[in-house]
């Protein structure tokens, strides 16, 4: 089996095959983040995590000058690729006046994802940036560990930190933006 890493290096040094050739490596890992990136969306949301990873695909290929360090790095790289384009797309149904929240069918009901009582996405990404310009490292934690999926060893390696840096990291940010948002909602 190919290493992950080298592949990332092969494809940061030019190779636009080794991207080709990583991405069916980390398939599901894929599909499982755009699920977790997916699952605070509305019920019959244009974009299903098989577009989402494609989407997330397109631009991670503009991006490949990334100093990527490993499989987890790259992983927390596509799941706020992931976040960005849910964002860029919430955005854009927001501005759009006609019939931008009109309700879609899917011909597909098992991609469906089940609406929660999870904020508003949008919101949700300005607490985040708030939340980046007071710590950008709890931001990050936040980021790799609730949209990448990625464990606390992972992100302590993505990070260049202790696992018990990560955890207290975690803790914190999940209280201010509980804060937050909470704010933002009340407010």
């Amino acid at each position: 089996m190919p290493d992950v890493t080298g592949l990332l290096l092969q494809w940061r040094g030019g190779d636009a095959e080794a991207f080709d050739a990583l991405i069916p490596l980390i398939q599901k890992e894929l599909h499982a983040i755009a699920r977790r990136c997916m699952a605070g969306e509305r019920v019959g949301h244009t974009l299903q995590p098989t577009a989402l990873v494609n989407e997330a695909y397109v631009r991670l290929l503009d991006v490949r000058r990334v100093n990527w360090q490993n499989r987890a790095h790259f992983l927390a790289m596509a799941a706020r690729v992931m976040r960005r384009v849910l964002v860029d797309s919430a955005r854009s149904r927001r501005a759009n006046k006609r019939g931008g929240e009109a309700v879609r069918v899917t011909f597909d009901e098992a991609l469906l994802v089940a609406a929660g009582d999870q904020p508003e996405l949008i919101a949700l990404d300005d607490a985040l940036q708030a939340l980046a310009r007071v710590d950008a490292r709890k931001c990050q934690v936040i980021e790799l560990r609730f949209f990448g999926g990625l464990s606390v060893e992972e992100t302590a390696m993505v990070l260049g930190v202790s696992a018990d840096t990560v955890l207290r990291d975690w803790r914190l940010a999940r209280a201010w933006l509980t804060r937050e948002m909470t704010k933002r909602r009340d407010g």
